[in-house]
This record gives C-alpha cells, structure tokens and sequence, in this order.
C-alpha cells in the first residue's frame, strides 16, 4: 500500500469459510453441513457443490465493487479445509482461488489479507472455527505443526503477489478451551513467525488477541514494525448484533449506558498499549446487524468509525455480503427477499435446504447466491465511504 495508508476495508466473510447465519441458515459448523450433504449426494457432487458456491458467491465483480466503495484492503477469511494438505500433495484449487484473489485485488487496487479462520483442530469451540464442540488446535501439537507448515506453503506461493498485504495467523483464538493458557498462544505465535520469516520478511503479520480478539497485552514481545496486532469489537454485543431486541443506541444497554464516550473509553486501553509499545492496530471485525437504521444502527457505526479515526487504528467491516437476517451483522450488500432457499418460516433455514433441493435444482441455487441478486444498504456503504475517503 502506498506510503502505508491506515488499513480500511471489508471482510468477505462465509465465502471461503461458510457460515450459516451468512447464509440464512443456523449456525452449524461447514464439515457438517458438508457431510450431511455427501452422504445425500455422493462426494463428487459434494466437489460440484463447492466450487459453484465459491464459483457463483464472490467474483471479480465483487471485488470491483469494493473498490468502488473507497476501500483499500480486503480481508479474506479462509477454512484449513480450503488448502487441506492430502498424503502427497496440497489443494491446488484452493491455491487457485487464492491467487485469483490476489490478482483481482491487485487489478482493482486493493490488498489481501489472508486471513485463518479455521485452523486444523480449530482453534476455538464455535462454528466460525468449524469446530464441533473441541478446540483440538491446542491440545495436540500436530494441527499447530500442520498450520506452521500451510504458513510456509502459503508465504512460499503468494509472496511475490502485489496484491497481498500480509497474514492474519489465527482468527479469534482462545486456547482455554482446548486446555491451554494465553502462553501457549503466544508460542504458537512465535514459531509461525520463525518459520514465515524464513520465507518473506517483506509482507506484514497480523496477531489477534486471545479470548476471541480482545485480550492483546501478553503480546509485547512480538510487536515489530511489520507485526500488527488485531482486535475485533463488538460492543454492546446484545445491540450490535440484536441479541436483545428494541434496544437503542445511544442509550442503556446491558446495564450500562453506551454512546460515543463509551465506545471510545472502551478502545482507549487498546490505544494506550498502541502508543507505549508503537504498534499498529488492526480492527479485524466489526459490524451491525440492520433493522432499517430505525435503532440508531447508523449512529453506532459512525461512532466507532470515528474512535477508530481518532485513535489512528485500522479496520475491515464484517460482513461484505449475506442474507438479510435479525441476528449478526448481515452485510453491505443484502439478499432482501424470501425464497424456498432461505425460508425464513422454517423448519429449515437457510443453507439447509439445500439439503433436500439440490438435485433437482443446482442451477437455481446457484443463480440465487450471484452478487447481482443483492442489494447494497445505501445508508451503511454511505456512511463507511465516508470514512475510506479520509484514508
């Protein structure tokens, strides 16, 4: 990036890591979605499935789209799955669709963040780790070896791409639920570095905090001028992502009264370790789920927008693109209505329907998940252009 901007983009989140909320569905880890889907179909069909979602969701066009939003980054989160090292070889695929990513960045002048979202074992118990319930990323050794390993085969293909900017190690990690302690993190952390120096020592790496992005001061040691360290906020939780329906902002929520004060005494610890230790700061995600802006949803993200500007810290908006749902945030870019994809009246939501449609209706589904099928929210690109601008 020219004379180093501060960071301001979008995730394009459920892509090469499906979510089910993204997708109008429940949350359910993606290998379990796709097993269900192989046993039905067969894993032939199963491989068909996959590259027409990643095929038909995000294209060059979504990336141009971007772009023409002010931006200037794109972090891309990704499944270990994805490049999954078979007995003798990596996914070449997946490789493909990385790099067609970094050259479409470049095309349209913006940079990369790889970003992993599920590591080998996952590295937390939650879906977006495609975990089933363990965080096995901690408690055996070899996924943290297979994932040092796919750094390596990573840095080694794209470090010569000019549309990468750097590495994002290991999305929301919490190494307590695998029987580990913020230590454990901080080594993993150290030997990822060793071994991605090794290779390039040009491209930045990005560090998130444990307990899911938020605890970061155990990682001093680590910082240099090509490390950044990486929070993701959402608060007030029950109001960002509607948890508790018909609360406002400003105003009281979850006993305590939240505004733009708040907001920024809630990052100002994360400002103080930035100056101390000089290091750059790096807002993974953020993001607010839509009800019509009739909530205050637009005076939240100018706020934050604002602190983040105020505070010199970078960011990318969570999500790029998704179903328009009433939990999480659902997108820049939103699929309004309903269908017999989505159905919001159940008994199967979202992605599940797939499940018992897609034999007989591919080409639909397909056609349904294209970009040109989603509308943009006027009123959140208009407020996020805004702040690109000033980068």
């Amino acid at each position: 990036m020219t004379n180093n901007p501060i960071i301001k983009g979008v995730n394009i989140g459920g892509w090469l890591m499906m979510e089910g909320y993204i997708l109008a569905g429940r949350n359910i880890p993606e290998s379990e979605f796709k097993e269900k889907f192989k046993n039905i179909y067969g894993p032939r069909e199963l491989s068909g499935f996959e590259n027409l979602f990643r095929a038909n969701f995000i294209g060059e066009v979504d990336f141009k789209q971007i772009s023409e939003l002010g931006a200037n980054a794109i972090r891309l989160p990704f499944n270990y799955s994805l490049l999954e090292p078979k007995p003798f070889f990596y996914d070449e695929a997946g490789f493909k669709i990385l790099a067609d990513c970094l050259i479409w960045a470049q095309k349209y002048g913006l940079k990369i963040i790889l970003d992993l979202h599920a590591a080998s074992g996952a590295q937390n118990i939650d879906w977006h780790s495609d975990s089933r319930g363990k965080a096995a990323f901690w408690s055996d050794k070899v996924n943290r070896e297979r994932v040092i390993r796919l750094w390596e085969r990573i840095a080694d293909r794209f470090k010569d791409f000019p549309g990468l900017l750097g590495y994002d190690l290991l999305n929301e990690p919490m190494p307590a639920q695998g029987g580990a302690n913020p230590e454990s993190l901080k080594k993993f952390y150290k030997a990822a570095i060793k071994s991605i120096r090794g290779i390039d020592t040009r491209h930045l790496i990005f560090l998130e905090g444990n307990n899911y992005a938020q605890e970061i001061y155990f990682l001093e040691e680590l910082i240099d001028e090509k490390v950044h360290i990486s929070i993701h906020t959402y608060q007030p939780l029950s109001f960002v992502f509607n948890f508790t329906p018909f609360i406002s902002f400003p105003g009281k929520i979850d006993g305590q009264f939240w505004d733009e004060e708040a907001i920024s005494k809630y990052l100002e610890p994360i400002y103080k370790f930035s100056r101390k230790y000089k290091v750059k700061i790096f807002v993974g995600e953020f993001g607010v789920n839509w009800r019509g802006g009739l909530w205050g949803e637009l005076g939240w993200l100018e706020s934050i927008l604002k602190t983040f500007d105020d505070f010199g810290f970078g960011y990318t908006y969570w999500t790029y693109k998704a179903i328009a749902n009433n939990c999480f945030p659902d997108g820049l870019y939103q699929y309004i209505e309903n269908n017999e994809y989505i159905k919001r009246e159940g008994p199967d939501y979202g992605w599940e329907n797939y499940l018992s449609r897609w034999g007989r209706e591919k080409a639909r589904i397909a056609d349904f998940w294209l970009s040109e099928n989603f509308s943009a929210n006027a009123k959140l690109t208009s407020v996020l252009k805004k702040s690109f601008k000033k980068g």
